[in-house]
């Protein structure tokens, strides 16, 4: 029980409040129409011959903020109304759609896979960012606009069907008046994004170090941590996405209790993830594994992205698959020492996302949404997930050449 309550505890106290601002401030874009005007307005700025480069570029920005299932959920009514609008199949949309929020999601912070890996790890978080944007960028075009042209070729007739969102219930629809402005909408989804990577650049570039008592410094470093860093931005979102849209209290606490009860169970499950890592050490399963590999030169990003896979295929869930890599992948790190770890971080991530089937319930909800058949589910939502995951180890190995 000591180590179930330390692994429990170990993984969830560094990233509960970072989830919990994190849920909030999506939660609050969403509500206020600030991610529908983003998505718009790339679509517009695009035009209708890119509307796969819109589609792919807008899930990326409100993934970055949204959860990959609230995203989901968020931009399918987005992407089925613009389809009717331009009289095409919303399936052109899915593959680029699916991409840029899959990305995110295993690559960037505050999603549940990176953040939870890089403390298990010891990687700093900011850095997970940057590198995770770096290589999360070429991922998410190559998965997304550059496949889909692939899929059109291999399931012709799925880019005929109309799909249905009707289980999805009725959903808001903001006129152009209530919704925020892209420029300040842009700014309140990305703010976090920006705190870290200024914090962090600033520590890359020993600027720290060259101006110790410089208190801007100080003050960036402070605003680039993590968990401040989401703090200031969830403030930063009841304004401008509250109390300026002239809300009052009560609709503001109500949109964050619901999205506070939302992330219950996945904290649950990451808890539950952690206590299992624990056990993994310490009951000397990591250290056995790492015996058996001793001998054998393997790359380490090679490493965590097979075993995250491995878990991955078996398991269905992504963040599960993450979580357990760790456990696994902790004690033969030990013998690869000068190991980039925000490198092994994103490897574990894309790693975690290979190959969605039958056990993931995200391949049954583009199924249906899309009005699918599983073989054209498999060559489209299945394939991309899996070239989106080695895609993204083949961009890792690049960095790492350079860094």
């Amino acid at each position: 029980m000591k180590t179930i309550e330390s692994g429990l505890g170990g993984t969830l106290g560094h990233i509960a409040l970072i989830f919990g601002f994190g849920v909030m401030l999506g939660r609050l874009l969403a509500d206020a129409g600030a991610a529908q005007r983003i998505a718009l307005t790339l679509l517009d700025f695009f035009g209708e011959k890119r509307l796969e480069w819109a589609v792919v570029f807008s899930s990326f920005i409100v993934g970055i903020a949204l959860f990959f299932e609230v995203g989901l959920i968020l931009l399918i009514p987005i992407i089925f109304a613009i389809s009717k609008e331009a009289k095409i199949s919303p399936m052109y949309m899915c593959v680029p759609m699916t991409s840029g929020l899959i990305v995110a999601h295993g690559f960037l912070p505050p999603h549940p896979g990176p953040t939870v890996i890089a403390g298990e790890y010891g990687a700093d978080i900011g850095k997970v960012l940057i590198y995770g944007l770096l290589t999360g960028i070429p991922t998410f075009l190559i998965s997304g606009p550059i496949l889909n042209k692939v899929c059109k070729k291999m399931i012709p007739d799925a880019f005929t069907k109309a799909g249905s969102i009707s289980s999805l219930g009725t959903q808001k629809s903001f006129t152009d008046e209530e919704m925020p402005g892209f420029g300040i909408s842009f700014l309140t989804a990305m703010l976090p994004v920006g705190l870290m990577a200024i914090a962090t650049m600033i520590q890359m570039m020993h600027l720290d170090q060259a101006v110790e008592n410089s208190f801007l410094l100080v003050v960036i470093k402070f605003l680039g941590n993590a968990t401040i860093a989401m703090l200031v931005s969830f403030l930063f979102a009841l304004y401008t996405m509250g109390i300026k849209l002239e809300k009052d209290v009560k609709q503001l606490m109500d949109s964050c209790g619901s999205a506070i009860a939302g992330i219950a169970g996945l904290l649950l499950i990451i808890g539950g993830g952690g206590a299992f890592k624990q056990v993994l050490i310490n009951s000397g399963v990591g250290d056995y594994i790492a015996q058996m590999f001793a001998g054998v030169d393997i790359n380490p990003l090679v490493m965590a992205w097979s075993v995250a896979a491995l878990l991955r295929i078996c398991l269905g869930s992504a963040t599960v698959a993450a979580i357990s890599t760790a456990g696994l992948v902790i004690p033969m790190l030990a013998t690869h020492t000068g190991t980039n770890l925000a490198l092994v971080t994103l490897a574990t991530g894309a790693g975690s996302c290979i190959f969605s089937h039958v056990n993931d319930a995200s391949f049954w909800m583009i199924k249906e949404f899309f009005g699918l058949t599983t073989k054209e589910t498999f060559l489209s939502w299945s394939l991309m997930s899996t070239v989106m995951s080695i895609m993204g180890l083949l961009s890792i190995l690049t960095l790492n050449v350079f860094i």
